[in-house]
């Protein structure tokens, strides 16, 4: 229980820092996003695959990306025990990998990406362990946050498209990479396909 609570006052920590730093790039004129953000195929734009999910365009969406962190950040922070680092290193280091080599020429900022990314771990990872907590959890974030897969597909200005569907991808294979430890009994012969 301890651990769990650590856990989740470092959830907690993470999204004050997000609306912290709001404020900061706020006052500044949203100037730490050209400093920070990614910026793909540029060297001057590497950093931004560790700092993008830090930085946004405005309150309006930090709000946006604030319930999704808190519910499938919950989730994580119950199910994943000490695999949690791990997961996002994955999440943060591959899917912002990928949208430095193949994003489209933007400054690309925001949360999104990570709660893809949690996203495509939580539910792949269901369908990968099988144990009644993780197929619980998946189902809940497919309910919950289905609709979201919308998202990965081009057409909306000013949205990081590539920024959602490399954080899906990067998560599903966080799901396959990083063993997470479920106290749970796992389903045998439950033939999901």
């Amino acid at each position: 229980m301890r651990a769990f609570l650590r856990r989740a006052a470092a959830l907690f920590a993470f999204i004050a820092l997000l609306w912290a730093i709001q404020v900061v790039n706020w006052i500044t004129g949203y100037g730490l996003n050209p400093a920070f953000g990614l910026i793909p195929r540029h060297f001057d734009g590497l950093d931004g695959i560790i700092l993008m999910p830090l930085l946004h365009g405005s309150f309006g969406h930090l709000m946006a990306n604030t319930p999704p962190l808190l519910v499938m950040g919950g989730l994580l922070v119950a199910t994943t025990t000490r695999a949690l680092l791990p997961v996002n290193a994955v999440v943060i280091g591959l899917g912002g990998g990928l949208v430095w080599l193949f994003g489209s020429s933007a400054i690309h900022i925001g949360a999104s990406g990570l709660v893809f990314g949690w996203f495509g771990f939580l539910v792949v990872r269901g369908l990968v362990d099988r144990s009644l907590i993780t197929l619980g959890a998946a189902l809940l974030v497919g309910v919950l946050y289905g609709s979201i897969l919308w998202g990965v597909l081009p057409g909306q200005p000013g949205v990081s498209w590539e920024a959602h569907l490399f954080g899906a991808i990067a998560g599903a294979a966080a799901a396959f990479l990083v063993r997470t430890h479920v106290h749970a009994p796992r389903l045998g012969g439950v033939d999901l396909d």
